[in-house]
């Protein structure tokens, strides 16, 4: 049952992120008025697995930003008495940015960032099949490393949905 719930969580998430009120539109708004607009993300950036960012960049061919969505914990803490299932899964969302110069890829990741977080700003509530988003979640910045195109960084946004499931 994990298996299933985690996978099904997985999918509303990139739908989320992937649909006209997702990232892309998030991007447009952040941008509007700038002489350079942010890049669109292309649904191949997103992806649904927990990969190192090496690992990804050998074993397939990698286009920045990409974005990894993936379960990182399960809680059954059956709040409903009844219910098969009835707790949180933890998700996270990984955004890598890379490119040649590290001039600007900070300012290039936060705003990445800020459109992903825009779509978690406008998913509270209902999701359906038993999920819920209340609107916490948690942005952690990883340090500029070597990888990608020259430069690697790292945004790991992490929030909480709970669903109920008989």
């Amino acid at each position: 049952m994990t298996r299933t719930i985690g996978s099904a969580v997985t999918v509303k998430v990139i739908q989320r992120i992937t649909g006209p009120s997702g990232v892309n539109s998030g991007l447009a708004a952040l941008t509007q008025g700038e002489t350079a607009p942010a890049n669109p993300l292309d649904t191949g950036q997103v992806r649904s697995q927990n990969v190192a960012a090496d690992v990804a960049e050998r074993s397939t061919t990698v286009q920045y930003p990409a974005v990894n969505v993936y379960c990182e914990k399960i809680v059954n803490s059956l709040q409903e008495k009844f219910r098969t299932f009835s707790g949180s899964v933890q998700m996270a969302m990984e955004l890598r940015h890379s490119q040649d110069r590290l001039d600007g890829l900070q300012d290039a990741l936060e705003l990445y960032t800020d459109a992903l977080t825009q779509v978690l700003n406008g998913g509270r509530g209902d999701w359906g099949d038993g999920m819920f988003y209340g609107g916490a979640y948690e942005v952690s910045f990883g340090p500029v490393k070597k990888g990608g195109k020259n430069f690697i960084q790292v945004a790991k946004v992490t929030f909480e949905i709970g669903v109920s499931r008989s």
